[in-house]
């Protein structure tokens, strides 16, 4: 690749590197002689361009199979790839679900050459279909062969780079408890029908019972048919001796894990009766800002692992109270 400023009459053939927009000429067109003659009307003398050599590759062309390296099945990977412009192309989501990357391989790829580059949302963000996952982006008109293939190698074979892992579990019950003679109110069944919502899964029971003892509980816990179950108590679980998690384990569950460090959300328990689980959530899911509960949750509807170290490494990052985008009023 060569790049650099030329007299006119040296110019060409080759591609506009800056778009003069006094002659109204846009950056990468090939210059003809039409387009000299207008520079010239001008009283240009000289002009910025770029010749390719014979082992580089046009920058749409080496976009596209950046992508088609990440994106060898896009069924299978819940992926689809946006028309390639000016060596940029995008990963869409095709459907609801997290976003799985392999974050040692993609940084891979980002160091080989930095006229290739490869920005994406973070790893495990919740995506809906259609969203923009990730972008290719090919700079100055194109990249050597070598380098291309070097990038491609780092992505391909394996499991995919890229993936939107899709939910696993699909129908919840939510058993909500509430104090003798208040009002049950309706923005935890709200706020989780739509927690749902965003990953394609449903709230197929809802099961309101008392505070006052487990015993109501415990015959919710015992009958409910969600492939997983939420518990949001009327008052804060605040101890693994409380009732939900009593009562979990009266039924024959386990309490897996209690607490976890992500603000807000702290007062959240995690458990299972057999292999259903079971998320005990914290008071501040009512709401519809984004809580611990979203990050374990997710984690959970989609099939990956979310056990004590997995909920011990939220800390970092997980001061979402504080985060400028993050509403819970």
């Amino acid at each position: 690749m060569r790049f650099g400023s030329v007299p006119l009459a040296e110019a060409a053939g080759a591609i506009l590197a800056h778009g003069v927009p006094v002659a109204s000429l846009s950056k990468g067109i090939v210059l003809g002689d039409g387009h000299l003659e207008t520079l010239a009307a001008f009283g240009l003398l000289n002009v910025s361009v770029v010749r390719r050599g014979d082992n580089d590759i046009p920058e749409d062309d080496a976009a596209t199979q950046v992508a088609e390296a990440l994106v060898p099945n896009p069924e299978r990977q819940g992926l689809y790839l946006s028309k390639v412009k000016l060596g940029n192309i995008s990963i869409r989501a095709h459907r609801a679900g997290l976003l799985e990357l392999d974050v040692a391989r993609l940084n891979a790829l980002n160091r080989i050459d930095p006229r290739i580059a490869l920005a994406t949302l973070p790893n495990l963000h919740r995506v809906t279909a259609g969203v923009v996952l990730a972008n290719i982006n090919v700079m100055s008109y194109g990249v050597s062969r070598a380098s291309l293939g070097r990038v491609c190698d780092a992505v391909a074979g394996g499991l995919p780079a890229v993936n939107v892992r899709k939910a696993k579990l699909t129908r919840a019950t939510l058993i909500e408890t509430h104090h003798a003679g208040a009002r049950h109110h309706p923005n935890g069944r709200r706020s989780l029908e739509e927690r749902l919502d965003r990953l394609g899964c449903t709230l197929q029971e809802v099961i309101d019972v008392p505070h006052d003892t487990s015993t109501a509980m415990v015959e919710a816990l015992s009958h409910a048919q969600g492939q997983v179950i939420f518990i949001l108590t009327a008052a804060a679980t605040l101890d693994e001796q409380d009732i939900a998690p009593c009562a979990l384990r009266a039924v024959g569950g386990d309490v897996l894990h209690f607490g976890i460090p992500v603000n807000p959300g702290h007062l959240l328990f995690t458990g299972k009766i057999g292999d259903v689980p079971v998320i005990g959530l914290p008071a501040c899911a009512r709401a519809l800002g984004m809580t611990g509960a979203d990050l374990v949750m997710e984690r959970i509807l989609c099939g990956l692992p979310c056990g004590s170290d997995v909920i011990g490494s939220m800390g970092v990052g997980g001061l979402l109270s504080s985060l400028p985008e993050t509403n819970n009023d």
